[in-house]
This record gives C-alpha cells, structure tokens and sequence, in this order.
C-alpha cells in the first residue's frame, strides 16, 4: 500500500472512473474487468503508464509506482490462477456466517473437519503429557 495519500479530491475524481470499484484515502479498488484488460494489454507490450493513460486514469493522481505494482500483483494471481485470479477475493469471504441452511453434505464436511482438527488436538495433548511424564521420571532419578 501507498505511502501517498488521496486528497478528497482525487477520490471524488477517482470514483466517478468507470473502472474503480472503490477509493479510499490509502488504496484503489479496480473492476475485475479493467484488471484483465490491463494484464492482456501488458502481454500485448504496452507499458503500466500507457495502459493506465489509455483507460483514462490521470497519471499524476495514481501514482506511476503505484500503477506499476497493481500491475505485478494482477499479472502474479494471473499467472497463478487464471482469470480466476484477478477477482476480487474479499466479495466472496467476508467472513460473515450463511443466512441460508446448510445441506446434509456441508454439515457433514464441516464435521468432519472438526473431528480431524480435535482429534490432532487431542494427539499433541497426548505428546505433551508423556513428554511431561518422561522429564519428572529423570528429575526424580
């Protein structure tokens, strides 16, 4: 994240760019869409700057650094991922809990994660207590 902050201003013009999400003072969000057309445009040779430029992005208010790193990080999780990888990842994990029910199959995956964590819990619990047994029995000697 910038160390430059967005003045009221610059957010108010940044917002009404069609291809912001969103804009803090500290950080732009960008569409899914604007960052799949800037990684094929980056694969296709043009530059960060000439990309943001041509999108309509004023430069100056972005930040050259700060363009050039959005555009690492998407052609990253691009390479990793897909296209998959350029999506906003905090719409689908808010960690808010699910307002539907549950089916039989989640209910029993979730249990069952549960039941492999206790029982991991309950085998380092084990481990410690002999460990614990092992370091008395030499202090007693």
């Amino acid at each position: 994240m910038s160390k430059i902050l967005f003045t009221k201003q610059e957010q108010e013009i940044l917002k009404k760019h069609p291809y912001v999400k969103s804009v803090s003072k500290k950080a732009i969000t960008y569409t899914d869409e604007f960052k799949a057309k800037a990684v094929k445009e980056y694969e296709e040779g043009k530059f960060s700057r000439q990309i943001f430029e041509d999108a309509g992005f004023d430069i100056e208010i972005v930040g050259i650094e700060r363009a050039k790193s959005a555009l690492k990080r998407w052609r990253t999780a691009y390479k990793e991922n897909g296209i998959a990888g350029l999506e906003d990842s905090r719409k689908n994990h808010s960690g808010r809990p699910f307002k539907r029910e549950l089916s039989i199959e989640e209910k029993y995956a979730r249990l069952e994660a549960q039941n492999a964590l206790l029982r991991a819990e309950n085998e380092l619990l084990k481990k410690i207590d002999l460990a614990e047994r092992m370091l008395v029995k030499k202090k007693g000697n």
